[in-house]
């Protein structure tokens, strides 16, 4: 496991135009959640984006879609702007996030850039019905096996939260750990009025112990990142989460909700002495 800290930066390029019924989603139109919908950031706006997050530390800045999966035209505009990003930015690690694919379209993604691809499995395959009907976890464990096929890194893990059980948890972790990802993405549900799931009913101390138990499940990740939900869940423990084997954090605001201020986060690292990682291994 890399001991410096990993910082990622999300972009969301396609907000809120997703036809899927995932209950843990405010992007799904289903759902009527109060967020911002547009079917295309402008490219200019994402430039400044990937800057900042270059600015502030972050080596990993992922391209995420609201569909299913890859159309033909999101596949040219995901490849239009990384190739934008890679001229104003070239240090940053470029990765996609746009739902199932096919190994040819990865093989697309790879050529214009993109290094890596960030596919969850969300939760474990016998709880995915409860949560999604429109479409099988078996399609987001074949993406996962395409992005492996197509040498490309593979992000994926989870989200906690969802009102799965132990058993559910430690299932996702065995399925993820068959993939072997490179980097393994912590999500804590963060609740919206408009989902039909309840609130999270984790303590802090219980996702503490999960991210412990994702970095033991999954010895060979290079990175556990603690992702989506972070703040809400750890308030004012989120130091701890490095102590219990996070090594790499979303810096900035997620795809439909805010995160702190940048700066905070690196303040964050500089009082607990943990450096920032200046390269991708």
């Amino acid at each position: 496991m890399d001991k410096k800290i990993f910082l990622c930066s999300i972009c969301n390029i396609n907000s809120g135009t997703c036809n899927e019924d995932c209950k843990f989603c405010s992007q799904s139109v289903r759902y009527k959640a109060d967020i911002e919908r547009y079917k295309q950031k402008p490219i200019e706006r994402i430039l400044e984006e990937a800057i900042a997050a270059r600015d502030n530390g972050a080596l990993g800045f992922c391209l995420v879609t609201a569909d299913k999966g890859l159309t033909e035209k999101t596949l040219k505009f995901v490849c239009d702007v990384a190739k934008a990003v890679i001229e104003v930015a070239p240090e940053l690690r470029l990765i996609a996030c746009n739902g199932t694919a096919t190994l040819e379209q990865l093989l697309v993604l790879k050529e214009a850039g993109i290094k890596a691809y960030n596919h969850n499995l969300e939760t474990s395959e016998a709880f995915y019905p409860q949560i999604c009907t429109t479409h099988p976890w078996s399609e987001r464990y074949e993406t996962c096996q395409n992005v492996n096929n197509a040498g490309m890194v593979l992000i994926s893990g989870g989200i906690f939260g969802l009102g799965e059980t132990q058993e559910d948890r430690v299932s996702m972790l065995a399925s993820l750990n068959s993939l072997n990802p490179t980097s393994v993405p912590v999500n804590f549900y963060h609740h919206n009025e408009a989902l039909e799931l309840q609130p999270n009913p984790l303590t802090i101390d219980e996702a503490l112990e999960l991210i412990k138990l994702t970095r033991n499940t999954l010895p060979e990740a290079q990175r556990i990142m603690v992702a989506g939900g972070r703040e809400l869940m750890f308030g004012a423990r989120q130091e701890e989460i490095f102590a219990y084997g996070a090594n790499s954090i979303v810096i900035g605001n997620y795809l439909t909700t805010a995160g702190r201020v940048m700066s905070k986060d690196l303040e964050m690292l500089a009082s607990l002495q943990l450096d920032v990682a200046k390269k991708v291994k």
